[in-house]
């Protein structure tokens, strides 16, 4: 005896079916809709189904999509038993199904049901065209138009970019749009049917009910602002009732917000790191002004000091101690992005090598593997800040591998374009970039500490071991030049910094050699600066190398002072920063005085915005605080005797 399953959601139809097969000997099960009908047949296997296409909770057409591609059902017929066949062509093929009868004066669908059923007893079915009982049904303008409507809907639906479900009261999903399987990651056959809790993990669960719940007594919509977690990504949820007085469904609308939260989360962290690289630029600042007042009145001791007297040794030692509380500042400032010294077209093969070779002669327990592009573009860059940044990287690499390891750097040239750029993580220019690659095969870091690495004075390493700068001054300098840094990492896994550079266009530039001697003159020398012990330290020294000296300790006294006497100043040292009146604006009013005035910079901080403006000047130079009487002789001279 056949086994029969009809799918219609008309009763008088499921009772025609029944009362017609019966007598004819067949078991008949029926069902209202599509998903009823899913789960009977997880444990039923018809020898046919009728299935109509109009139906609530998966459609005729998907249901016999999901039935063609379960392989218990390969054997089971499909006949389409529908409507709307006189409005809307139906391609058998498309739908998986056997044959279609149209709906119409019972007498004449019982004829064609049981002649159907007759060619499948006698296996003569074969898949045709041909709608039987078509003749005499005239197309309805109404159905046409409903149809038409249903159309220009799952239009809309299919190109929409969010996903778009619809659930029973009871959490069964019954349709999804492309957008909503995208995010799921499943077939339509796969996901229809499913309990829509499901797909979420567990601490997320009693809340997704809780909605379902209010959903199915609120009439309005319901909104969820926190996010939940649906294969990795972010989604907001919206529950949209529909009720009417034969249905209850809910809409579910899933928006993506992942790609949003990221570049929140950059954006926030990009804040952070600027407002902390503003507060250590600032303590740099104040702090190499300090070291300029000690860093002055030991070059005036030393100098008239012999080497023999008992005091010569204690001095040199704070003067080294000076040295290295810059070197720290100076890091601070890289981080601040306010440590661009003197930038020119270089290579950093050569740079990378020369780094490699002294790291390697201190760890001689790392092997360093190399992969250098031959061609390497240049970069405009500042070579002691390069320098500065690779040998962080090499030391971070060698803590991280304290019994030894392996350290691979590599060198390319890439180009962005502008489809490339929309993929990185981070937002850039399209052009040409050189990349560096460093990677080592030490203990590796979790997300958390990923995630602060180049925060200033963070270190995993014990107290005393490390100050938290590396870092912090690497991605400094290198977003200072155009730059960006990723890095990729897993616990026990090792570690890879990625560096991108812009490339230059321009040669090779040289390096100057600078004398040893310390330089004297007699000229006269105009200092500007608002720090008073800074104000008379400079002027000491600078007497002590045979100069004159005028002092200003702000801009508008400078500016008086240069008005009376400029005929006999040949020479200015501007403090860049000041209250009031700023060193750029100082400058640029002593220009309108004197066009051909000679001027050398003076800051706690090292190159900026303002600073580089100004030394696009002729008869311009920088010192960067604190100096020593050497480096202040040998910029005096070089500005002086520039013709």
């Amino acid at each position: 005896m056949k086994k029969i399953l009809v799918v219609d959601n008309h009763p008088l139809i499921l009772q025609f079916m029944v009362n017609l097969l019966k007598k004819r000997g067949y078991e008949v099960l029926t069902v209202l809709d599509g998903l009823s009908a899913l789960d009977i047949l997880k444990d039923y296997i018809p020898d046919v189904i009728f299935i109509d296409l109009v139906m609530p909770n998966i459609d005729g057409k998907r249901l016999c999509q999901i039935i063609r591609k379960n392989p218990d059902l390969r054997d089971t017929y499909i006949i389409i038993l529908s409507s709307i066949v006189a409005e809307e062509g139906i391609n058998l093929e498309e739908f998986g199904a056997d044959a279609c009868i149209a709906k119409g004066p019972l007498k004449k669908m019982a004829e064609n049901i049981l002649a159907i059923l007759d060619k499948i007893e006698k296996k003569e079915l074969e898949r045709s065209p041909e709608v039987l009982g078509i003749e005499g049904i005239i197309p309805r303008e109404i159905t046409k138009e409903l149809l038409w409507v249903k159309k220009h809907f799952e239009i809309i639906l299919s190109s929409m970019s969010e996903g778009i479900l619809e659930i029973t009261p009871t959490g069964r999903i019954v349709y999804a749009n492309p957008f909503a399987l995208s995010l799921i990651c499943k077939t339509e056959e796969e996901l229809l049917g499913l309990d829509f809790i499901s797909l979420f993990a567990q601490e997320d669960r009693q809340r997704i009910k809780s909605l379902l719940e209010a959903a199915s007594i609120a009439p309005q919509k319901i909104s969820e602002e926190a996010p939940v977690i649906l294969n990795n990504k972010q989604i907001i949820l919206t529950f949209l009732p529909v009720k009417d007085e034969e249905h209850n469904s809910i809409i579910v609308i899933l928006v993506d917000i992942t790609e949003k939260k990221q570049m929140e989360a950059r954006l926030l962290q990009a804040q952070k790191m600027e407002a902390i690289g503003t507060l250590a630029g600032g303590i740099a600042h104040d702090f190499n002004n300090l070291l300029m007042g000690i860093q002055g009145h030991i070059s005036l001791m030393l100098m008239k000091m012999d080497v023999s007297h008992c005091y010569f040794k204690h001095l040199k030692a704070i003067e080294n101690m000076v040295k290295r509380g810059a070197e720290l500042t100076k890091q601070l400032l890289g981080f601040a992005r306010k440590g661009k010294y003197e930038v020119k077209s270089i290579n950093l093969n050569e740079i990378i090598e020369n780094c490699l070779e002294m790291f390697g002669q201190v760890r001689k327990e790392i092997n360093i593997h190399k992969n250098f592009q031959k061609d390497i573009w240049l970069v405009e860059a500042d070579r002691s800040q390069m320098e500065q940044v690779f040998l962080n990287l090499f030391v971070n690499a060698a803590d991280a591998m304290p019994k030894g390891g392996e350290l691979y750097v590599e060198t390319k040239n890439i180009v962005f374009n502008d489809v490339d750029i929309k993929t990185l993580p981070f937002k850039t220019r399209p052009g040409d970039y050189v990349k560096i690659s460093i990677t080592d095969t030490g203990i590796g870091m979790d997300e958390a500490t990923q995630q602060r690495i180049f925060e200033p004075f963070f270190t995993t390493k014990e107290r005393g071991r490390g100050t938290g700068l590396g870092l912090a001054s690497v991605y400094g300098i290198i977003k200072n030049h155009e730059g960006f840094i990723t890095v990729y990492s897993k616990k026990g896994k090792g570690t890879t910094f990625n560096i991108y550079l812009p490339a230059s266009k321009k040669g090779i530039q040289k390096e100057k050699t600078s004398s040893k001697e310390i330089l004297k003159g007699n000229e006269t020398i105009l200092i500007i600066d608002d720090e008073e012990e800074i104000l008379k330290v400079t002027a000491e020294m600078l007497k002590s190398l045979g100069y004159k000296v005028i002092m200003a300790n702000d801009g508008k006294e400078a500016i008086e002072i240069y008005q009376k006497n400029k005929k006999d100043i040949q020479l200015v040292i501007l403090d860049i920063i000041m209250p009031g009146m700023n060193g750029k604006e100082v400058y640029e009013t002593l220009r309108t005085i004197d066009p051909k005035i000679k001027v050398i910079i003076s800051s706690g901080y090292s190159f900026n915005n303002q600073i580089n403006e100004i030394l696009k000047q002729e008869c311009v130079a920088f010192i960067q605080k604190p100096f020593s009487l050497k480096e202040l002789s040998q910029i005096i001279r070089e500005v002086l005797d520039k013709k």
